[in-house]
């Protein structure tokens, strides 16, 4: 190329672009808006500067050489660079690839959290979330550091520097083995449980002790059979006859199945969610969008 003469030009190539695409001035002309006069005296420059001849003039149409046929691999290549970057460009401007960072306990990644995702995808196809469960107080912890954008707990109160909104109060439920001889009462009494297999919770768990708390105060003795750590694996055991369990009502609606039946107790065993927030984090532009979805999924649930 003749650097002291006329430089290359972006327009240049882009014209040389639409006469290869279209194979004729006039066609490449009206594609880019512009007149024929215009692209023809164009690519005589570009012919110029380059010091060769891309195209031969055979009856008034324009035949690309060997060289320009070479020229045009590396002009695609380039512009397929360039439309990434605009189709990236486009895609951010709507924030359509941003991810979203979720935080929440195990159990509520698998009960709440996929019916609000699936509303969420309805609106915003292309972002993407990513799901961290962990447990207390590792999860609050983390959150009082901004390390996600929104949060699900169960506690009541905030973490550090974060806000809370409740989104779900209601009762823990009993889940227990469709043909159990509980499962013909609408209703179940601490009372019924008496001598029961009973699949537990793990010791560490808030619910759990409140569970035995329920039963050491009404004098009743269960038989103890499991242990586990999460409420989908009483609901898996309770399906297989393993005995019967207390776990939260978004686990045993999701669980309910033929095989596995959910009655209401008697007695209130609070079960609370909330939507948390950190205060100093960037707000990501879909963060409405998603505590939206939290909500209505929980509404509905």
């Amino acid at each position: 190329m003749n650097t002291q003469g006329p430089r290359l030009t972006h327009r240049q190539i882009e014209l040389f672009r639409a006469v290869m695409q279209t194979g004729q001035v006039t066609r490449a002309a009206e594609l880019l808006h512009t007149s024929q006069p215009t692209v023809s005296r164009e690519l005589a420059r570009l012919e110029q500067v380059l010091g060769m001849v891309l195209f031969e003039r055979v009856k008034g149409r324009l035949k690309p050489t060997v060289r320009a046929l070479a020229l045009m691999d590396e002009v695609e290549r380039s512009f397929v660079g360039l439309e990434r970057i605009a189709a990236t460009a486009e895609s951010l401007r709507s924030y359509a690839q941003g991810r979203l960072q979720v935080g929440c306990l195990p159990a509520l990644a698998q009960a709440l959290l996929p019916t609000a995702l699936q509303r969420f995808a309805q609106s915003q196809p292309m972002a993407s979330v990513s799901i961290d469960p962990l447990e207390s107080p590792l999860l609050e912890s983390q959150l009082s550091e901004q390390r996600f954008d929104l949060g699900l707990t169960e506690r009541r109160e905030a973490p550090a520097a974060c806000t809370l909104e409740t989104l779900v109060l209601a009762d823990e439920v009993c889940v227990l083995p469709a043909g159990h001889a509980l499962a013909r009462k609408p209703v179940l009494a601490p009372e019924d449980f008496a001598g029961e297999a009973f699949i537990s919770l793990a010791p560490g768990d808030p619910y759990r002790q409140q569970i035995d708390s329920v039963f050491a105060s009404a004098g009743v003795a269960r038989q103890l059979r499991v242990e586990t750590p999460s409420a989908v694996s009483v609901c898996a055991m309770a399906r297989y006859g393993v005995g019967v369990g207390i776990v939260n009502p978004l686990t045993a609606a999701d669980q309910a199945s033929v095989a596995l039946v959910v009655r209401p107790l008697t007695v209130s065993i609070p079960f609370h969610v909330a939507l948390v927030t950190p205060v100093y984090r960037a707000e990501h532009p879909l963060r409405a969008v998603l505590a939206k979805a939290l909500r209505d999924a929980a509404k509905a649930q």
